[in-house]
């Protein structure tokens, strides 16, 4: 397997072989590699797994576990953007910066990203986390990260396990209270962004956010703000 990476790239190895070269050498890795791809249900169901019970495979371990797991992690994180304070436009750029994030996470996290007037992100603040299916959220927490770096406007975001992008009405209600919460401290809300499996929801581009109450800070839906 190493020789074949040297020569042909990582690219070129299946999962199972990539999983193989992290875990050892030889058939008995291979074959490790194989089951626990098929007990997991695939790469991608590994992330979901919680590293306890990742450990509890009965060729696995905790010594083989940690390995696993930081191995997926360094792959989520390389895809992250480099910028320390990027210059983030639009519903689509944002969604590009999250989505190595909040992806393959188990439970429900809410982010709040705070911007200066120049669309440059200040701070990505996570705010609460919650289950598989809910995160009930505190808009002080919401305004106390967004004051903290003395943003002008923040966007919402969060995402759901499930993989289905589509907001729920709790979504729907807790935007219409941090926006209106915003307009009170004088610090609008852009947007708010539910992220799935390979897909995202704007509800500014929805329309569910308007122009008024975002004080026009984009040109229109779908565009920059």
């Amino acid at each position: 397997m190493r020789e074949r990476l040297f020569k042909l790239g990582a690219s070129a190895l299946t999962d199972p072989e990539l999983l193989t070269v992290l875990l050892g050498t030889g058939a008995r890795a291979h074959g490790l590699a194989e089951a626990l791809l098929s007990w997991g249900g695939g790469l991608k169901a590994l992330l979901l797994k919680d590293p306890l019970e990742l450990s509890m495979h009965p060729q696995l371990g905790p010594a083989r576990t940690a390995q696993v797991v930081a191995a997926l992690e360094l792959g989520r994180r390389a895809q992250r953007v480099t910028e320390r304070r990027p210059k983030l436009r639009n519903p689509k750029e944002i969604s590009t910066y999250l989505f190595p994030v909040l992806s393959a996470l188990r439970r429900e996290v809410f982010h709040v990203l705070c911007f200066n007037p120049r669309n440059v992100l200040l701070a990505d603040v996570r705010v609460a986390e919650g289950t598989m299916n809910t995160c009930p959220v505190d808009p002080r927490e919401v305004y106390a990260a967004a004051l903290s770096t003395r943003a002008t406007a923040i966007v919402l975001a969060h995402n759901h396990p499930s993989g289905d992008p589509e907001p729920s009405a709790q979504d729907l209600q807790l935007t219409l209270q941090l926006v209106e919460a915003g307009r009170l401290l004088g610090i609008k809300v852009l947007d708010h962004l539910v992220m799935g499996d390979g897909a995202y929801v704007s509800l500014m581009e929805r329309g569910f956010i308007t122009e008024d109450e975002g004080k026009g800070r984009w040109s229109a839906a779908g565009g920059d703000w």
